[in-house]
């Protein structure tokens, strides 16, 4: 379990703070655009909020927050021009440096019968991330892990995350479905980034609190208009991160919880779990570290050209764990099992770490509004209930 941070406990040796206005903002938008990045980052669209392209910094969504919890979104004006106070919305990160669908080869059989099978091209991709969330950065270095951090490394996802510019954007409206705290990866930015900016809306103005994180992040922070950081910018930025870690939404129950899915596994709260679950896998498709994949085989209706892609798969998928005979996980409940153990235990045995950031997407977009807390607590709770005497 970890505890928050604050903006000085992560500084390094290329933190030095400014201060920018909105024009410093937008002018960081063209610096990097400039540069020949496609810049990301939120924007209201669709009665959401939603990652995409942006031309400038004046498409972010000003004056927007977000009212979530458990199975229901929705995206409501605020009382001030704050651009970055809303929780995580639909999409993560995972969305560009994973995309949903990837083609692997094509293959062409020519007039002679002759196979032409040409791999696919992985060119390079120059993203600047804007507005990165302390717990998707988190999510970030851990998709690292897993897709380059190892023997068998996904050359496309490397291709787009060599080239990808981190800024982030510490937490101070943390949501109702947000635990970060929990997890230790939030509301203030941990290493990782760039450029890490807080928020600051007060008597003196709109305004953010910037520093840089890499060489390249100084660079970029030299070429905009700026201001010396000031003690009462600095000040406000510490408190408003501070005062978020204490307004989250939901909390992890403080155990081991790796140790706590291994020892319930028998537990009867999953057969509660399992007739509400519908094994849609939103859960999986909204998580910003879910990173299973297939492949499927696509032809055109002469046979004589074929793809191969890869895409998203889900371990709620009744086919994800078919062998010969049948499904191993054929029910929702040992599915929804297999799901939460493995975020919150097992990935330690893989990679070293929780697979979850605490980010809450899973409880917002679930459609029944399971609520991945809610069935930590309540394991911990039983597995207490067991070992208490009668």
């Amino acid at each position: 379990m970890g505890s928050a941070t604050t903006t000085q406990d992560v500084a390094g040796p290329e933190d030095v703070a400014c201060v920018l206005d909105r024009d410093g903002l937008d002018a960081l938008v063209q610096v990097l655009r400039a540069r020949g990045r496609t810049v990301v980052g939120p924007t209201q669209r669709d009665g959401a909020i939603v990652l995409a392209e942006l031309e400038s910094a004046a498409e972010l969504p000003y004056g927007w927050g977000v009212e979530l919890e458990g199975g229901h979104y929705r995206v409501i004006r605020r009382d001030d021009e704050a651009a970055f106070a809303h929780s995580a919305g639909p999409q993560s990160w995972k969305n560009f440096l994973l995309p949903e669908r990837v083609r692997q080869w094509s293959a062409d059989r020519g007039p002679d019968g002759e196979l032409t099978v040409r791999p696919e091209r992985h060119d390079p991709a120059s993203y600047a991330f804007l507005g990165v969330r302390p717990c998707d950065l988190r999510a970030i270095a851990i998709q690292d892990r897993v897709l380059i951090g190892g023997r068998h490394k996904d050359d496309a996802y490397q291709a787009r995350r060599n080239g990808a510019f981190l800024i982030a954007v510490e937490c101070t409206e943390p949501g109702a479905t947000c635990f970060c705290v929990s997890m230790g990866t939030g509301p203030a930015a941990g290493p990782g980034y760039d450029i890490a900016m807080t928020e600051v809306l007060d008597d003196s103005g709109h305004r953010y609190l910037a520093r840089a994180g890499t060489a390249e992040g100084a660079e970029v922070l030299a070429e905009l208009p700026r201001q010396a950081a000031d003690h009462a910018t600095r000040t406000a930025a510490t408190e408003a991160v501070e005062a978020a870690a204490g307004r989250m939404g939901r909390t992890m129950p403080e155990v081991d919880l790796r140790a706590l899915l291994a020892e319930t596994l028998d537990a009867e709260r999953w057969n509660d779990v399992a007739s509400r679950c519908l094994t849609c896998g939103n859960c999986t498709m909204a998580c910003p570290t879910c990173f299973c994949t297939t492949t499927e085989d696509v032809t055109d209706l002469t046979g004589d050209h074929a793809e191969r892609w890869s895409r998203w798969e889900s371990c709620y998928d009744l086919d994800f764990s078919h062998l010969q005979g049948g499904p191993v996980r054929a029910s929702g409940r040992s599915r929804y099992r297999q799901w939460l153990t493995h975020k919150l235990g097992t990935w330690y045995d893989q990679f070293g770490s929780s697979g979850c950031v605490g980010c809450g997407r899973c409880i917002v977009w679930c459609p029944v509004a399971i609520d991945i807390t809610e069935e930590a607590h309540a394991l911990h709770q039983e597995a207490l209930d067991k070992d208490s005497p009668s």
